[in-house]
Order: structure tokens, then sequence, then C-alpha cells
């Protein structure tokens, strides 16, 4: 039996906000919350799955909405998994943040869009960008206490512990050494992040997020591209997927180059930025740099998705219905469910002949490269594709290009 190590686990499709970034601007579903029967039988289904360790909690909503959210972090982390979640954070109060830490969450991706509340509320309209900061500096203080009263170090004054500092007392807190104790300042359990989604009109910000990264104690930064669910976000992307993107190992009409460890500095950045806008068959380091390509981030490495009605889906992207905007045609793409929880037992689910067949077939990954042709009628849906393969196709998904990122 194929191995499942993670489990993408959509607890609504209901969200606070309404960014020009979200699918919802391309699907006609109707929202709901996880049924609490949805995610025991879940968690109980992992008892068949002793390498799973992680659960992260995504999708297409924003968790906190859900009402017992935090439970799902506390039944998931006494269970022994890992506990991951990606929020917009504007819902994340200080005794919300307080519960999640209670609950068991070991790390929280914070999707910030830009560095300055223009940028930033231009692609999530309501959002506030100071807000958001503050909510995730009030997590991770509670993390940091948590850690701290773990490790037997008396805690800050009561009059600091009880009341909920304002932002410029956590920043302090956060970025100065705790008076009683100079010589350790022992590290939240939490791990931050930040999810930033590039596109034409926010890229000259994406360095000054570093700061941001700064305030909030954040230990690693995802970047991703764009993806188009309206004909009017076409005009935003950063990337083009021509014929040279196709991997290979280099040809005369299309040859390999192969660069050493350079530095990235003004006298190398612009030639080398020619190269690799010229040309993308690269090698650094003598690792080729399209061996990402052809690579599903998600089954490959043994992971599933479950949707809020309890759909088992296989990645995240194919959780919904939905059309978007791919080399200039509009694409449709179908929700591919494989079973549905608690109906059926995930480990049922998990072993219906074709779910492992189509595994296999994303392993070998032998789609017709749709992104490297001039389009067909097949091209137009995930239906089949022009090598012969069945429902669903993975011949021009951008995960599998090292184009999308998750966290």
């Amino acid at each position: 039996m194929d191995k499942l190590n993670k489990i993408y686990v959509e607890p609504t499709s209901r969200c606070n906000l309404s960014c020009v970034t979200c699918i919802r601007h391309s699907w006609d579903e109707p929202f709901g919350d996880m049924e609490w029967p949805v995610y025991e039988a879940l968690i109980n289904g992992l008892e068949a799955f002793p390498e799973a360790k992680t659960i992260a909690f995504a999708g297409f909503g924003e968790p906190l909405v859900h009402p017992r959210f935090p439970e799902m972090i506390r039944l998931a982390h006494e269970r022994g998994l890992r506990t991951e979640m990606t929020s917009n954070a504007m819902l994340l109060t200080s005794a919300l943040a307080e519960k999640l830490i209670d609950a068991g969450l070991d790390q929280f991706t914070v999707s910030i869009d830009g560095t300055s509340e223009e940028a930033h509320g231009a692609v999530r309209p309501g959002a506030s960008l100071e807000r958001i900061t503050e909510n995730v500096q009030k997590l991770y203080w509670w993390s940091k206490k948590k850690r701290t009263e773990q490790l037997g170090i008396a805690s800050e004054p009561e009059s600091v512990c009880c009341a909920v500092p304002s932002l410029s007392e956590f920043e302090h807190m956060l970025l100065a050494p705790m008076a009683h104790r100079a010589d350790i300042e022992p590290s939240a359990p939490l791990k931050i992040g930040i999810e930033f989604v590039a596109m034409k009109s926010n890229i000259h910000e994406l360095p000054a997020i570093q700061e941001i990264a700064a305030k909030i104690r954040a230990s690693y930064i995802i970047v991703s591209n764009v993806l188009p669910y309206t004909a009017e976000m076409q005009g935003e992307i950063l990337y083009n997927m021509g014929p040279t993107s196709y991997e290979g190992e280099g040809a005369t009409f299309n040859p390999l180059w192969i660069l050493p460890k350079m530095d990235w500095n003004r006298d190398t950045l612009k030639p080398l930025t020619k190269i690799m806008s010229q040309q993308p068959n690269l090698s650094y380091l003598d690792i080729n740099l399209n061996q990402r390509n052809n690579y599903c981030p998600f089954v490959q490495p043994g992971s599933l998705a479950v949707a809020w009605h309890g759909g088992v889906s296989p990645c995240p992207p194919l959780l919904h219905s939905y059309t978007c905007y791919l080399r200039g045609w509009k694409k449709s793409f179908r929700r591919c469910e494989y079973g549905r929880l608690p109906e059926e037992s995930l480990r049922a689910i998990w072993e219906k002949p074709e779910y492992p067949a189509f595994r296999e077939r994303v392993r070998k990954f032998e789609f017709s490269p749709c992104t490297d042709c001039g389009g067909c009628d097949d091209a137009e849906k995930n239906e089949l594709d022009c090598y012969g393969n069945p429902f669903p196709v993975c011949g021009d998904c951008l995960w599998a290009r090292g184009v999308l990122r998750c966290a």
C-alpha cells in the first residue's frame, strides 16, 4: 500500500474576505463547513496509516471561520499529528490565538500580498496589514509564553501576561531579550511563515516582506505565482510557459546552460537575469532546474486532500470545479473525488483500484505536455489528453511545473 504522509483538510469553503486572486470568482459551488462526524472519520481513519505525520488545514476557505476549528487542532494534536494552517489572520483575536496555542498548533502561515496597506488591500479588499501583523504577533507571544512556562522559567510580570499588549508592546517583547534571563530566550514552539502571491502589480514590494517577517518572527517566506481565475487577472502573471520550458538534456536548438555557484550582485544580476529569461533549460551546481517539472508536490510525497463535505481528492487543486486561464485560453477543471467520508473509510478510499492507478500515472507523469503545446480541444478541460490518459489529467498542472506553490 502506498504511504500516506500528509493530509490537507479544508475545514470550510467560506471566507471573511473576497480577494481578487480567489478561486471563488470562477465557481458556483455551495459554501459549507466540515461537520464533526466527517472530521472524526478522517482522524479515526488515520489509524490505518501509522506513517501519517502532518495535517495541514488549508483548502480554499479561511480555517478560522469554522466554529470548532481549535477543537480540530486539539484532536489532531492529541493523535500525535503535526498541525499546520494557512490563514489571512484577520479573525485571529488574542483569545482565539491562545486557544490555538493551547490546542497544539505547530505551524502558522499567513497570507500577505503586499508590504503597504494600499498594495495588500488592492489584492485583499477589507484586509488591514497592520491588524494582520498585530494578530500574528499575538499568536507568537502566546506560543512563547507557553514555551516559557513549559521550561519552568519565570513568566513576565502579571500586568504584562494578563493584559493584552499593544502593538508596540508586542514588538518590544518579541524583539528584546527577557529581562530576567538575558542570556536565554526560549524560542516559541510555533513555526510562523508568510505566503506571498507574486504579480506584476505587487512584485516590487517583495523585498520589503523581510521587514514584516522580522516583526512576526517568520522563519520562512513562500512565494507563489498567481493563477488567473478571471480574464482580467491574466495581465498579472510573471511567467510564460513556452516550448523551451519542457525539460530536456540539451540540443543544438535548445542548449543546456550549466551554471556554477555565483553571487547575485550588481555585476551578475543583469546578465544572469537575461540568460534565465531567455533560456529556462538550466543546470545549477549540476542540478537540472527542470527536474521539478513533471513533479507533483502533492501525490509524489504521499498526500491527499479532504474537502469540507468529506470528499477525498488527490490534491488541493482538485477539491473543486473551476475555470482558469492558461497561456491565453480558458480551461475548465473538474473536481476529482475518489470517495467521501464518513460513508466510506479512508483506507477503503485510498485503496480503490482507480486511485492507486492514478497515483502511479502521476509518479510516471506520462501526460501530454499541454503547457508546451499550441493547444487543442483536449486542452480545454482536464478530462483526458492526447496520450490517452483518462480523467483527471495533469499535463498542464502549474503546481507540477513549480510555477505555483503552497505552504
